[in-house]
Formats: structure tokens, C-alpha cells, sequence
């Protein structure tokens, strides 16, 4: 060990001198310009057929119309949201806040769901309520406002579609024009069945179509955002799976306190403290650590605490054995299971 200059009696200073903050050349979050062109062009072309839209609801006695009007000025605030969120997210990290404001697009892609669950709720409570007792509907001028409509949400779908949907904020705004989309073709459809039918339970059986989407795109943005607000680990990442696999690089003999957690949507982060053979090379151990995380997880924001084990951690043990905490360079309480190159309970 004194080939390294290490110390295990000098806990801090040696953890030091091992700790890593790789962060590499990667990018955080959205590409913010070119996101917020889209968003304000698609924002644009909402609010002006909103206007439209309400007047024209009123006047054909259209629930879907008129619910769509609604969609829409979510729809316009969330991508005023989305707007507020970015150039929060794109300020530098300072004072208190040292990953800076980046989850605040989390935040925003929550606001987004729970706007999407609580409108589909009063949306549905209104179908049913027309479905019992349907008023007169003006098929005609319904059918011609939501065949503008499908042209305006297509473009303005086609505009939030050109920014970057793997930031949850990008998707949660890109969600509510969507579903705005399905919701104007089935007020189409509606108002052509009430033109040629006269049946006016069109509208409101349509409206409930739409509900049903809402629901199901506001649990996936409550869900993604929610494990980000729990630092889940990224869903596409078992945390068991990669400490097995850390743990079976050459001279590595444990891995323990591995978190693995996302920032902000597209950007993971990664935490661990590792135990290498006594004759090992920390600093290559750590290099070929960040290169495997990188390469093969794209994760590129990591810490990791890389310190010699003792003799003692070479000893057999079952699993759940914690004799071994006695060594200086072991943690007395891990946080998550224990990853050994040998057999252990996960």
C-alpha cells in the first residue's frame, strides 16, 4: 500500500486521495435554443386556434369543443412551463443548489401529468353527465372547427416533435399536444356521426375516448417523474446487475453503497465505494470502472471511493456475515447489498 502513498489509519485523507468526480465530456439536459423555437412556434399556433375555438364551442353547444378549448389552454400552459423550466434548468449550479436547477424540468413534466389527470377527470365527470342528459349539439360547425383543429395540433405536434423528448419536460408538453391531436379527431368523428345521424351522444362518447388517453399518458409522466424525485435508479439499469458486474473486474474484490440515481431526465448518476486486492492498482481500477460505466451504461457522472481491502475481506463468509466490518476501510452500515466477486445475496 505504500507504493500508493495510502494510509488506512488516515480514513479521510486517504478516501480523498482515491475519491473520483468523473463527469466527462457530456451534455446535461436539452439543447435549450433549438428546444425553445419549437416550443414557442407550437405555443404560437395554440393560443390563436384556442381563441377560435371557445367562440365556436359556445356558439355549436359542443362539450368536445369546448373540452378541447380546455385541452388547449393546458396545453399552451404547459409549454409556457416547459419555457420557464429550461432556462431554469440552464442556469449554473451555485449557493445551496450544487446540480444547479436542472429538475426543475421534473418538476414541470409533473405539473404536466397531474394537469392531464385532473382535466380528464372534470372531462369525464361532464360526458357522463351529457351521456344522461345530451343537449342540442351544431354538428356542422363542430365538424368544420375540428377538422382545423387536427391541422393546427398536427403542426404544432410536428413543432414539439422536433425538440429533444428524451428531456421529461419536452415529453410532458409533447403528451398534452398528442392528446390534444386524438381529441379533435375524435370530436371529427363526433361531429360527422351527430351531421349524419343526429345522435348527440357522439360528443360526449368521444370525449370519454380521449379521457382514457389523458389517463394513460398523465400516469407514464407521474411515474417517470416520480422515480426521479425518488432517485430510482434509470429504468433501464439493475442496480444488482451492475454492482455483479463492477465487482468482476480484475483486482476488484467488493463493491458497497452503490447508488445509482438520475439527475434530471437523460442524465444518471452513479456513487459507489470499492474494495480492491492489496496489491491492486487503485487508480487503474477507477479508470477501468468509469470506462465500463461510460461505455456500456452511458453513465458519466460518478463518484467512487476506490481503498485497498484488508486481509480480512479475503476471508470466507456467508452471506449477511458482517465479522468483517472491522476492517478500517469498510463501511459499518452499507446502504444496499454487498457485491463480492463470490456467491452473496442480492
Amino acid at each position: 500500500m505504500s507504493d500508493h502513498g495510502h494510509d488506512h489509519g488516515s480514513g479521510h485523507a486517504q478516501r480523498h486521495e482515491h475519491g473520483s468526480g468523473s463527469h466527462g465530456a457530456h451534455s446535461h439536459g436539452v439543447s435549450a435554443g433549438t428546444d425553445r423555437r419549437w416550443l414557442a412556434i407550437a405555443l404560437t399556433l395554440i393560443t390563436a386556434f384556442m381563441a377560435v375555438e371557445v367562440v365556436v364551442g359556445v356558439l355549436a353547444g359542443s362539450l368536445a369543443l369546448i373540452s378541447d378549448a380546455a385541452h388547449m389552454l393546458t396545453d399552451a400552459a404547459s409549454i409556457v412551463l416547459s419555457l420557464i423550466a429550461m432556462r431554469l434548468a440552464a442556469r449554473p449550479a451555485r449557493g445551496g443548489f450544487t446540480y444547479g436547477l436542472k429538475r426543475a424540468e421534473i418538476l414541470s413534466a409533473q405539473a404536466n401529468g397531474l394537469t392531464l389527470l385532473l382535466l380528464g377527470a372534470w372531462l369525464a365527470y361532464e360526458s357522463v353527465r351529457r351521456l344522461i342528459d345530451p343537449p342540442a349539439v351544431e354538428g356542422g360547425l363542430m365538424l368544420v372547427t375540428a377538422l382545423v383543429g387536427i391541422a393546427v395540433n398536427v403542426a404544432a405536434t410536428w413543432c414539439i416533435s422536433q425538440a429533444n423528448r428524451s428531456s421529461l419536460n419536452v415529453e410532458g408538453a409533447y403528451q398534452h399536444i398528442l392528446n390534444d391531436l386524438f381529441a379533435f379527431v375524435g370530436t371529427a368523428v363526433a361531429a360527422l356521426v351527430i351531421v349524419l345521424t343526429g345522435f348527440s351522444r357522439a360528443d360526449p362518447i368521444a370525449t370519454l375516448m380521449v379521457v382514457a388517453l389523458m389517463a394513460k399518458a398523465a400516469s407514464g409522466l407521474l411515474r417517470e417523474s416520480g422515480r426521479i424525485f425518488l432517485e430510482a435508479a434509470p429504468a433501464d439499469v439493475d442496480p444488482d446487475a451492475l454492482g455483479d458486474r463492477l465487482v468482476a473486474l480484475p483486482a476488484v474484490v467488493e463493491v458497497h453503497d452503490l447508488h445509482v440515481w438520475q439527475i434530471t431526465s437523460g442524465q444518471a448518476a452513479l456513487s459507489a465505494h470499492v474494495l480492491v486486492e492489496s496489491a491492486g492498482d487503485c487508480h487503474a481500477v477507477r479508470r477501468d470502472l468509469e470506462e465500463l460505466l461510460r461505455d456500456d451504461y452511458g453513465i458519466t457522472h460518478t463518484t467512487l471511493q476506490v481503498d485497498h481491502a484488508s486481509e480480512q475481506v479475503f476471508q470466507v463468509a456467508l452471506p449477511g456475515d458482517r465479522k468483517l466490518l472491522d476492517d478500517p476501510g469498510h463501511c459499518e452500515d452499507a446502504h444496499g447489498p454487498v457485491h463480492r466477486d463470490a456467491p452473496h445475496a442480492h
